[in-house]
């Protein structure tokens, strides 16, 4: 297999570069390279803005607003979008419920949800996990009771990003309690502003509140809004988290992250001579950069098996990109700490660059603790090799 760019994959990615480093605010785009948190308005902006090119979701069907780019160029658009420190679509709308929607929801649906997910005009959630049932999703304990021609959901969901934002949720519910664990679930969107909805924040130990506890109470739901088959709600979720795994890979974002540490380490000194000389910290840094690479192969053969491939339904092989991309994620964490050493120390607000001025490093302990959770969501890590070892290898 050639897995050379051609001279038009070039010149495309040149084009979306471009794209990204004139038309995306350079303050939006500074906050997300030195790793301080967006606001909600930041990514409404960002997202907007590659709405109005046409780009908000190149993977959709294009009479949805998708385009009609090859697989090569989807990956280049992904990996330019990252390496430019732009932010992503809106992943809870753009990669996980928008395409569930459209392989398994009605005509009506789709004209309903997926305009304004696309424009970031109504934010979504997940509201997947429960405190008993993460990485063992079928667990699940939040049932929704069909009467009166509608869904009356009761439980919990935790861990759900930015749920302080959201207009919407769509929700994993068991229909029938009866049901072996996989069967009996249903995937149900619902209204944020449906009454019996309580959402609680969750303080994280790096002091944001990016995640939520979100309680149902009696929450009437119409039936309506059941996508898909009643109890065939895990082939939704299957869907949707291959999805998912897909873009937790990262591979232009941990580029962009490889080569500002490299920057960062040398200036920064490690007794007489800078930190990138010392042959210690240069070959862990190398050692990534040989993983990340084998990463970006993988990722492209899973591409190119896509394009052969005739099913709609995510490769089994993107578990791998996803084991992969996550352990990368965080050595590359691992190693801005060392870089910022002392620096990386907790801090208040008001006093982030210890009078050094150095305010870069503020953010290390924080993407250090944050990013222990990338092996989990999406399915544990060891989840995808159960996965791996099952449909990739046939044990």
């Amino acid at each position: 297999m050639d897995l050379r760019f051609t001279p038009e994959e070039n010149a495309f990615r040149q084009e979306v570069r471009t794209y990204f480093t004139t038309e995306i605010p350079k303050a939006i785009r500074e906050k997300v390279e030195i790793g301080e948190h967006l606001s909600k308005a930041d990514m409404v902006a960002a997202q907007k803005a590659l709405a109005k090119k046409g780009w908000a979701a190149p993977h959709w069907p294009k009479q949805w607003g998708g385009t009609d780019w090859t697989p090569v160029q989807k990956h280049i658009y992904t990996e330019e979008l990252q390496a430019c420190s732009v932010p992503p679509p809106l992943a809870f709308s753009i990669s996980m419920c928008g395409p569930v929607i459209i392989a398994f929801g009605t005509e009506e649906q789709k004209k309903r949800f997926l305009p304004p997910m696309y424009n970031l005009d109504e934010w979504w959630c997940q509201g997947f996990s429960e405190p008993g049932a993460g990485s063992d999703l079928a667990g699940l304990k939040t049932t929704a009771v069909k009467r009166d021609g509608h869904y009356y959901i009761n439980g919990q969901k935790t861990w759900t990003t930015l749920a302080q934002h959201a207009d919407w949720i769509f929700v994993l519910a068991r229909t029938d309690p009866d049901a072996k664990k996989q069967l009996g679930i249903s995937f149900i969107l619902v209204d944020m502003k449906t009454p019996g909805i309580t959402v609680r924040p969750i303080q994280t130990i790096d002091g944001g509140v990016e995640v939520n506890e979100v309680f149902f109470d009696d929450v009437k739901v119409p039936v309506e809004n059941l996508v898909g088959q009643e109890n065939r709600g895990w082939d939704c979720a299957k869907f949707l988290l291959g999805n998912e795994r897909v873009g937790i890979a990262r591979v232009g974002m941990s580029k962009q992250r490889i080569g500002r540490i490299k920057q960062l380490a040398a200036k920064v000194m490690s007794g007489d001579k800078p930190l990138m000389a010392d042959e210690r910290f240069a070959e862990k840094v190398a050692a990534v950069e040989v993983e990340l690479k084998a990463l970006e192969m993988t990722q492209l053969r899973v591409l190119a098996d896509d394009a052969k491939r005739k099913s709609n339904m995510p490769n089994p092989a993107s578990s791998i990109l996803k084991i992969k991309g996550s352990e990368i994620q965080q050595t590359i964490t691992e190693l801005l700490m060392e870089v910022a050493g002392p620096l990386s120390l907790p801090f208040l607000p008001d006093e982030a660059d210890f009078g050094t001025g150095e305010h870069w490093a503020a953010p290390a302990a924080p993407a250090y603790f944050n990013y222990r959770k990338v092996s989990i969501y999406g399915g544990s890590n060891e989840i995808q090799r159960n996965i791996i070892a099952k449909a990739v290898l046939g044990f």
